[in-house]
């Protein structure tokens, strides 16, 4: 009953995140395209900085941009904000239920680092702490006035932060930490940096003083920071669902394509608003195939040698037995579940049989499965399960 309540909890959770991502992320792409189609027009305001003329749903909008703010402002002005906030506030609540609630089986793997529950949460929370702080640090320094050298100490920092989770947590805990490390400094972007800003330009136009366009123009900087990291963070989101990612021992190396690869859709997109001639970004596509490309090669499966002995059903039967039916099963015996995860019980050849392009996926060719490896099944049976799949 108490997993039957976690899994529900979970199920909200998760829910909820979607939603506030969905709506994060809808504003940062719109507000960057919409940034990106503003242009100078007569009879503007000499305090716009130009207009976009859009048609949706039927009608037709003419939305301007101040640089730093009108004269006055309406009593109803629109902050987009509580997207980001609860979009973070989610995302570890479901960090809590899914990895710190049940850490052995999710975020610790023996074989990477052995770690008490509380020493892997430890390590967790003061990974995001330490990385938005080092994040702003840089942001703040001379870097943060060369856009070209802020990009690729960025990168360098968030490749650091995947190398350590790689070597510490599990496959699928330091992936989806990868997404919780960007995903953090994302929102402290806004909590801390966008929203706080524009209230001080507001509040200085209240007291009818002339604000600093400074602050917009960091606003802005973070705000096309936050940008261009969406795509990427979101393929780590959903990472554990790939053990080809997750699995892969150099996974690290792969987040440095997902970041090349996401940016440049990202910034294809983002010309392509502007109206940029595409030659201007064609360089784009290439480069986003080349790394989809390596990235492929990285995670095609790796022949193993099989030798010519004969693996026996009733071998199967004892290596699912032995590691996989407590959770697969028609009446599961392990605490984390009360009922076959995804509806998978392998139980029987003909179960086996059935599952077994999954079954190699999860277990021969990655380590995915069993979850923490908490029975200790070792390589040799993992070849041994894979010799049985290719006699079939």
């Amino acid at each position: 009953m108490e997993s039957f309540a976690v899994d529900w909890l979970n199920l909200l959770i998760r829910w909820a995140h979607l939603i506030a991502g969905v709506g994060w992320i809808g504003t940062s792409f719109y507000f960057i395209g919409l940034d990106l189609s503003l242009r100078k027009r007569e009879g503007l305001d000499k305090d716009v900085y130009g207009s976009s003329w859009q048609v949706h749903g039927g009608g037709f909008y003419n939305v301007e941009k101040y640089l730093v703010a009108p004269k006055k402002l309406p009593d109803d002005l629109v902050w987009f904000k509580w997207e980001a906030y609860l979009t973070w506030v989610t995302g570890f609540a479901l960090l809590v239920v899914q990895y710190y609630w049940n850490a052995n089986s999710y975020l610790i793997d023996p074989g990477v680092m052995v770690l008490e529950p509380w020493q892997a949460i430890s390590i967790s929370v003061a990974s995001l702490i330490g990385g938005w702080l080092i994040y702003d640090g840089i942001c703040r320094s001379p870097i943060g006035k060369n856009t070209g050298l802020l990009a690729v100490c960025l990168f360098i920092l968030i490749l650091g932060a995947s190398y350590l989770f790689t070597h510490v947590f599990s496959g699928r805990g330091a992936l989806i930490h990868v997404g919780a490390f960007v995903g953090t400094i994302m929102a402290v972007n806004v909590f801390g940096i966008i929203i706080p800003n524009q209230k001080k330009v507001a509040a200085a136009l209240m007291r009818g003083e002339a604000p600093d366009a400074r602050y917009g123009q960091i606003g802005k900087q973070r705000s096309v920071h936050n940008n261009y990291l969406t795509v990427p963070v979101l393929l780590m989101m959903v990472s554990n669902h790939y053990p080809m990612l997750t699995g892969h021992p150099h996974s690290w190396l792969l987040v440095a394509l997902i970041l090349v690869i996401g940016a440049s859709i990202r910034h294809l997109l983002n010309r392509h608003e502007a109206g940029d001639v595409f030659k201007q970004y064609a360089w784009t596509l290439p480069l986003a195939a080349v790394g989809l490309i390596a990235a492929m090669i990285m995670t095609a499966p790796v022949a193993r040698d099989y030798g010519d002995g004969k693996v026996s059903d009733t071998a199967v039967l004892n290596l699912m037995d032995k590691h996989c039916t407590s959770c697969h099963a028609a009446a599961p015996t392990s605490d984390m579940v009360d009922e076959a995860p995804q509806g998978l019980e392998f139980e029987s050849i003909a179960d086996i049989k059935r599952y077994m392009g999954r079954i190699k996926a999860q277990t021969v060719d990655s380590d995915a499965m069993p979850l923490g490896n908490e029975s200790g099944m070792t390589e040799a049976e993992r070849t041994t399960l894979g010799a049985w799949i290719a006699q079939q």
